[in-house]
């Protein structure tokens, strides 16, 4: 879809902050701001579609919306955004939830029902507010238990179910507990592991450029490294894209899915326009308010603190965020910013190719402490990496 950004006008625009409006973000014309359910969508408020403009005060909205839902902060509206904002108009018990392989049915609804059958102690996969499969074999798990046709439709009489009945597990989310200990279980070695390495960008999309470096080329080149360093551990490792392909999102997601990969990995630098923007970064599915990855949290902090301890730059901490890119990937998945590529420092640093060597490494001990149990777990940046074959 094309980006809606400040200065733009038409039906677009006016969707937009009418789904702004129903969550309360952006005052009528009365100057007031009240939630209001989907269904009283149409009769906001009547302006002509193609008059309505985004204004300073829709942008501030976005910008508050996209800050509350894990997403870039852009006060621009995409593709992500945009489903986002549509997602985020729904509460359970507005509309029948079940399964569609099709056209997955995804909304905040979504969550609050898989949130409520794992507070049952039943398995509803992860909490993404998509209605997959393993949200159907839970649903369905839990009405055959309770004497509720088991047809993983989420409808009337499971919903009154879902509400008389008390919460049956306590002392943590059980989803993040069976996902922790699932990894513990598996065992210490990386042998038979299969490891999905994403390098950003691609092909004509290069991302940030400076003089003759750009993006795409440095991330790829840190891909290959940590590909051969997870490889001579004995993982089986996967490149999302060779040298000249860009897939798409979506792509990249559904490659990991397919490859059934137990870790995701994507690769990005950064850049800003400020002069003081530097450091490394990682970031890990989740909502800031509850939902998300256990593993992929973890992983996200132990790949940050290995790389800082191995190069020395500046630390910008982990970040829950909620891109489709964390959010789709059946697995843990962590996107990690290796520095500003328009920093003067982070670049002098990021074109030695010994400090490319030492991220390739601070993330193969990274990988392999992922899967080591408490009492062997060394500390950050001292763990001996085997002699690559």
């Amino acid at each position: 879809m094309q980006i809606l950004r400040l200065g733009d006008r038409g039906p677009a625009v006016a969707d937009v902050q009418t789904a702004l409006r129903s969550l309360g973000l952006l005052p009528d014309g009365d100057g007031t701001a009240q939630a209001r359910p989907p269904h009283a969508m149409a009769t906001l408020p009547n302006i002509a579609l193609d008059d309505a403009e985004y204004d300073a005060a829709t942008e501030l909205a976005v910008r508050h919306f996209q800050q509350n839902r894990g997403l870039s902060v852009d006060g621009r509206v995409g593709e992500e955004t945009y489903r986002a904002l549509n997602e985020a108009r729904w509460s359970l018990g507005d509309r029948l939830l079940r399964y569609d392989p099709e056209r997955p049915i995804r909304g905040d609804d979504v969550i609050s029902l898989q949130e409520r059958v794992h507070e049952l102690g039943y398995d509803a996969g992860p909490v993404d507010g998509v209605f997959g499969p393993e949200t159907e074999v839970g649903l369905r798990t839990f009405q055959r238990d309770y004497g509720l046709t088991a047809d993983g439709t989420c409808g009337p009489a499971t919903l009154r179910a879902l509400r008389q009945l008390g919460r049956k597990v306590t002392g943590g989310r059980p989803q993040l507990l069976r996902q922790s200990a699932s990894f513990v279980d598996s065992g210490p070695h990386l042998i038979g592991r299969r490891i999905v390495v994403d390098p950003g960008h691609g092909a004509a999309e290069t991302g940030f450029v400076e003089g003759e470096t750009t993006e795409a080329d440095l991330v790829f080149d840190l891909a290959s490294r940590i590909e051969g360093r997870l490889a001579a551990a004995g993982a089986t490792v996967y490149l999302t894209r060779g040298r000249d392909q860009n897939p798409s999102p979506a792509e990249r997601t559904a490659f990991a899915n397919d490859a059934r990969a137990d870790l995701f990995i994507a690769l990005h630098l950064d850049a800003h326009s400020s002069e003081h923007a530097r450091g490394v970064a990682s970031y890990y599915y989740g909502t800031g308010s509850g939902a998300s990855s256990t593993v992929g949290e973890e992983f996200a902090n132990l790949a940050r603190r290995e790389v800082l301890a191995r190069t020395g730059m500046l630390d910008l901490g982990s970040h829950p965020k909620t891109w489709d890119l964390l959010r789709m990937t059946r697995m843990p998945a962590v996107r990690l910013d290796c520095g500003y590529l328009s920093h003067p420092v982070d670049r002098l640093l990021l074109l030695d190719a010994r400090v490319r060597s030492a991220v390739a490494s601070a993330v193969l001990a990274a990988v392999q402490r992922l899967y080591l149990p408490a009492e062997a777990d060394p500390p950050t940046g001292t763990f001996v990496l085997p002699e690559r074959i």
